[in-house]
């Protein structure tokens, strides 16, 4: 199991293989852009859970590392251990300064050892037993340990609803696209079993007892700053690439257009790139 920090990554063969060493870059760019956003989560951690009480953290699914380090900013008297399958990614998140577990969940969940906080950020969805995953998730857990799962939120928007070109709402399909090969990507993972994707009850059928649930937003207005207008046009270029079967072809040829450095109504030059999304944290807590 590997943390997508980054969107969704998609892939041609509709399985749930991914090249996540490929995806280096988009998850750690993604990441960074997301550090405000994280931020207000984790001092909401700290209000459920002084920082004093925590002595080991693990990001379970860390990628390359940037919620690891911070957790550690948040709870500087823990142990942080990115957990994570690929070794590339680990390596980046040990220049971060915080401890590396190389671990493929869910089968070597026994040996991610106890903690007093479980991040769990758009990691769990790469599991195919949801439900089986989170009760294991729990059960590493110290008494009174919160387990934190980031799960949902809101689509993201970097685009008007009319480009000028094209048919409007472009963006809305595209995430039709994404969804239709995520729903394949769950279905074509080792022991993956469809549930309802109620997050409190179930982490608490998990025997976790539910500590609040929040969305927290990132919104970088037009206009944006070159570090986001570059994510975007690499996420874009990447969509291009991958979405292509999926797409009529007049949003391919939006696409095209998008992502051509000499068009002057592309990602590169356009005044309108925006970055608006929301990630959702849902707590719960062992008993003492």
């Amino acid at each position: 199991m590997t943390h997508t920090e980054a969107t969704r990554p998609h892939t041609h063969d509709h399985t749930a293989h991914m090249d996540w060493t490929a995806l280096l870059p988009l998850l750690e760019g993604g990441a960074q852009l997301r550090t405000p956003m994280y931020r207000q989560a984790l001092t909401w951690l700290t209000e459920l859970l002084p920082m004093g009480a925590v002595r080991r953290v693990l990001d379970v699914g860390s990628g390359p590392g940037v919620v690891s380090a911070l957790l550690a900013e948040a709870f500087p008297y823990a142990e942080v251990v990115a957990v994570d399958a690929t070794p590339e990614l680990l390596e980046r998140a040990r220049t971060r300064g915080v401890t590396t577990l190389l671990a493929d969940l869910p089968g070597d969940l026994h040996r991610l050892g106890e903690a007093d906080l479980v991040w769990a950020g758009e990691s769990l969805h790469h599991l195919g037993d949801q439900a089986a995953a989170l009760s294991g998730l729990a059960g590493l857990l110290r008494p009174g340990g919160l387990l934190a799962l980031v799960e949902g939120g809101l689509p993201t928007r970097r685009l008007p609803r009319d480009l000028g070109f094209g048919r409007p709402d472009l963006e809305a399909r595209l995430d039709a696209a994404a969804a239709e090969w995520f729903a394949e990507m769950r279905a074509a993972l080792p022991g993956s079993r469809q549930a309802a994707e109620d997050w409190r009850a179930l982490l608490t059928a998990a025997g976790l007892a539910p500590s609040g649930t929040r969305s927290f937003l990132l919104d970088i207005p037009a206009p944006v700053p070159q570090a986001v207008r570059d994510h975007v046009v690499a996420e874009f270029t990447r969509r291009n690439e991958s979405l292509d079967d999926r797409l009529a072809e007049d949003d391919r040829a939006a696409l095209d257009r998008l992502t051509d450095p000499d068009d002057p109504e592309s990602l590169h030059h356009r005044p309108d790139l925006h970055l608006l999304t929301a990630r959702t944290v849902h707590t719960a807590r062992r008993a003492t």
